[in-house]
């Protein structure tokens, strides 16, 4: 009897039931009707547990109750209504996947949205200097496109500080100039300056806006419509890095071999 008893315990366990609501359902099979305190006691119990099981029990159908206190008693339901219960559950199931599959293209949607990549403007001069703030974010080294005299011209007195600020944060960059009498100058400050340059024929390869790539942004800061913009895209930010690898090759191997052309001492790679 005792061994039949845990496998109908296993069996209600399975079905859903708690280790102690298939102990009471249980007891009061074996009751067939009774109090509380019978109940919580065959079924090894405080009678304060016994009433919560119990009320657990009615909710789900499987447990009546009749009379009222002090005399009510509790007596169970058809076992038919183990089946009932978990047909109610299926049914509730079924209805979360009907509701789950028109939901989950709207969530894919959503999230195609956020994994958009996030642009940003910065207009005025204010606006190009907070471009440049972002980059002193970088947890890399930065790569970087840019003309050294326009970004003078432009913000004159925000470089020197940014320089160093940028040097104290450990944030090396690697350049790509054309090899202008100020870009060579700055290239000789490139060991202090955690800087790499590869000065380029500036008659070929002139380029008015800075294009800054790092972690997963590109940052472009153009100065003559002084427009500052930072793309946020790791997808974007990792084919400019692989496009400036393709162009950092080159402009070494032509800074290297176009320095006597122009007359200016190419810079060489910060040790």
């Amino acid at each position: 009897m005792e061994k039949e008893k845990n496998e109908l315990e296993k069996g209600l366990l399975f079905l859903g039931l708690s280790e102690k609501e298939a102990g009471v359902y249980i007891a009061l099979l074996e009751l067939g009707r009774a109090k509380v305190s019978e109940i919580s006691r065959k079924a090894g119990m405080n009678r304060t547990t016994g009433y919560d099981i119990l009320d657990s029990l009615v909710s789900k159908g499987l447990v009546r109750i009749s009379g009222k206190e002090p005399k009510q008693e509790y007596a169970t339901e058809s076992p038919d209504k183990l089946l009932a219960l978990l047909n109610n559950e299926l049914k509730e199931k079924q209805e979360n996947i009907r509701k789950a599959t028109e939901l989950v293209p709207q969530l894919k949607s959503m999230q195609k949205m956020q994994d958009r990549p996030h642009v940003k403007f910065y207009e005025g001069t204010e606006g190009l200097k907070q471009v440049y703030e972002d980059t002193l974010t970088s947890k890399e080294t930065i790569r970087a496109y840019a003309t050294v005299e326009y970004m003078h011209d432009a913000l004159g007195s925000y470089f020197p500080a940014y320089y160093k600020r940028r040097t104290g944060k450990g944030i090396a960059i690697r350049t790509i100039m054309p090899n202008t009498p100020e870009s060579a100058e700055r290239a000789s400050h490139d060991k202090e300056e955690a800087r790499e340059s590869a000065l380029i024929p500036p008659e070929k390869f002139a380029f008015y806006p800075e294009i800054n790539v790092y972690d997963n942004k590109v940052m472009i800061a153009s100065w003559r419509e002084k427009l500052g913009i930072i793309i946020e895209s790791a997808e974007i930010a990792d084919a400019m890095k692989k496009i400036f690898e393709l162009a950092w090759a080159e402009a070494k191997r032509l800074d290297a071999h176009g320095a006597g052309e122009t007359g200016l001492t190419p810079a060489r790679a910060a040790p």
